[in-house]
């Protein structure tokens, strides 16, 4: 489904000019939040997709956890995951270890590796979007927080480790 079809479809559905003008602005702010996440992986975009890239988030945000459980918070079947695992596996950044109070599971971890290729990647679109924010007019930034972490919320994603409080951002 193209852009186009998808906020045509948003429209539709939506309760008047004030939600459609939102759903197109956040529609285009993921576009742009979609390239700097594909920039930010770097020279590990090699043997790393966005889907791929994601899982190696949810697990440093979340912990280790079975495949299914991993599937279920990615939104995939789990032979879909077990697929990911398998290449993940192989490029040293997830490792499959049993689980300490059930040794007939095993549990789904990032290596050393693994994390510091969230951290790195993380770090890169951290700049890259504080490069971005820094541009914008001086009172729009504190409401775009709030409205940010409403939309974050209601998704159901964690938070971001803040790292880098707002306030080195200088609002």
């Amino acid at each position: 489904m193209s852009d186009e079809s998808t906020a045509r479809t948003s429209r539709d559905r939506s309760s008047g000019p004030a939600e459609e003008d939102l759903v197109t602005a956040v529609l285009t702010a993921s576009r742009v939040l979609v390239a700097i996440s594909a920039r930010s992986l770097g020279e590990v975009a090699e043997f790393l997709t966005l889907p791929q890239f994601r899982m190696l988030v949810v697990l440093h945000s979340r912990g280790p956890m079975s495949m299914s459980r991993l599937a279920e918070h990615l939104a995939v079947n789990p032979s879909t995951a077990m697929r990911m695992i398998e290449r993940l596996v192989a490029a040293g950044v997830v490792a499959r270890v049993n689980s300490p109070e059930d040794r007939r599971e095993v549990r789904i971890e990032l290596t050393d590796a693994g994390a510091r290729t969230v951290v790195d990647a993380t770090d890169r679109r951290r700049e890259e979007i504080a490069r971005i924010v820094t541009a914008m007019p001086t009172r729009q930034p504190t409401g775009l927080v709030t409205a940010l972490r409403a939309f974050a919320e209601a998704s159901g994603e964690p938070s971001a480790p803040e790292e880098h409080p707002t306030d080195l951002l200088g609002w």
